[in-house]
């Protein structure tokens, strides 16, 4: 997912928001700018049912000034238990910074701060919704999260996050009647780059990738002094549009400038990888990910890498992806699906297992990631009638992606 966003640091998103979920990740992004695709929408957290519990000892620094903040955070809502804004606070923060590292047990602290927000008669504040629609979107329930940004923003018509959120989440869910007025809302409560690139990442989707990179050019030109995080999310989707559109050179330059801007940003990490990867430039992808072994997607991307350029490093990440997902088949979670479709098809020479989770990622979302995959495996399956509702998505949409198109053209001529 890409979302779009509103103000300051925090980051809604799809996500690890999963790099999954593209869309809401990205829009969403641009809500702190927060993080489009999805995006969230990982395994399901542990919920523990006491602030005091020690789950783990996370390696920290004194000085570490997001450990501080943490600090302040969880002091500020102990002292006011069962007010909705110091828990809204608090799990707010623990939701960006799932989706800046991918460590899901973040999710399951921000859902135990919320927990006991709000348990009085009546309708919740509406960042107590908003809040929950996040976390319900990084779960892949995106059902409840749309019914819960719905009730958001029948509340607060001028929340800005909850437009951004939902049109994220319909772009996920190929929705895209209901994704243009939350980008025309934004428009008309200010946030002209946001709704710019609201529209801009809808229009690509929907075959007008070119006019909608210029119109989003021109926006984040005209506004220079953008706050950072509106600008990476920019960035980000301009270096998006462009590698559909088959110009690589572009999206490089801007998955660059958004790095020296943000260079921990999970989602752009993982797509400027992805655009790495298609050109094979496996060392560089070595480089930019090495400290990156937390977060699944990225450790896919890694290890992919690895084992191009011959890294004896590269067996025991597969060793370590291969154990996360068979922990998380043991809890009944299918939220990893796409990373697991793509680990079996190249690590696990398993073509129709792979097929199998890519259809089943298809039924939930539906961004161009999400359908290569499914090409992919329906090709090394040998099995090309099992593409067929990506195939139909590629004609309705008329998306402009020459990795989909090289692999739709193969799929056709396969299946005479």
């Amino acid at each position: 997912m890409i979302m779009y966003g509103s103000t300051g640091r925090n980051r809604p998103s799809v996500s690890r928001g999963s790099w999954r979920s593209r869309a809401a990740r990205l829009l969403a992004a641009g809500c702190a700018a927060a993080a489009l695709w999805a995006p969230g929408l990982e395994a399901a957290p542990f919920r523990p049912t006491d602030d005091r519990a020690v789950l783990e000892r996370l390696p920290t620094r004194p000085t570490d000034p997001v450990q501080r903040e943490l600090a302040e955070l969880r002091r500020v809502h102990a002292a006011a238990p069962g007010e909705p804004g110091p828990a809204v606070d608090l799990a707010r923060r623990y939701f960006n910074l799932a989706l800046e590292s991918g460590d899901l047990r973040y999710v399951g602290y921000a859902e135990a701060a919320l927990a006991a927000a709000w348990r009085r008669p009546g309708p919740a504040p509406v960042d107590v919704l908003v809040v929950k629609a996040q976390l319900a979107q990084y779960r892949h329930d995106f059902g409840d999260a749309l019914k819960l940004f719905d009730a958001a923003i029948a509340l607060d018509p001028k929340h800005v996050r909850a437009h951004a959120w939902r049109a994220a989440v319909n772009m996920v869910v190929a929705r895209y009647d209901a994704v243009r007025p939350d980008c025309t809302r934004l428009r008309e409560l200010g946030e002209v780059l946001l709704a710019t690139g609201c529209e801009a990442y809808l229009d690509a989707t929907l075959g007008q990738a070119r006019a909608a990179y210029d119109t989003l050019a021109a926006q984040l030109k005209a506004e220079p002094g953008a706050r950072p995080t509106l600008k990476v999310w920019s960035l980000t989707v301009l270096a998006e549009i462009a590698r559909r559109a088959g110009d690589a050179a572009a999206a490089e330059a801007h998955y660059k400038a958004a790095l020296q801007l943000e260079n921990s940003d999970q989602y752009l990490l993982a797509a400027y990888a992805e655009l790495l990867t298609h050109q094979r430039r496996w060392a560089d992808i070595v480089a930019l990910l090495r400290r990156w072994e937390r977060s699944d997607v990225l450790l896919l991307q890694l290890a992919r890498a690895e084992r191009a350029v011959g890294s004896p490093e590269a067996n025991a990440h597969a060793a370590s992806l291969r154990s996360r997902f068979a922990d998380a088949a043991l809890r009944g979670d299918s939220i990893n699906a796409q990373d697991e479709a793509w680990f079996r098809l190249e690590f696990e020479r398993d073509p129709k297992g792979a097929l199998a989770l890519a259809l089943q990622n298809w039924a939930i979302q539906k961004e161009p990631r999400d359908a290569e995959i499914v090409l992919e495996a329906a090709l090394a399956a040998r099995d090309p009638s099992a593409a067929k509702p990506v195939m139909d998505w590629l004609a309705r949409t008329g998306v402009e992606d020459p990795r989909l198109a090289e692999l739709a053209a193969t799929l056709r001529k396969t299946s005479r």
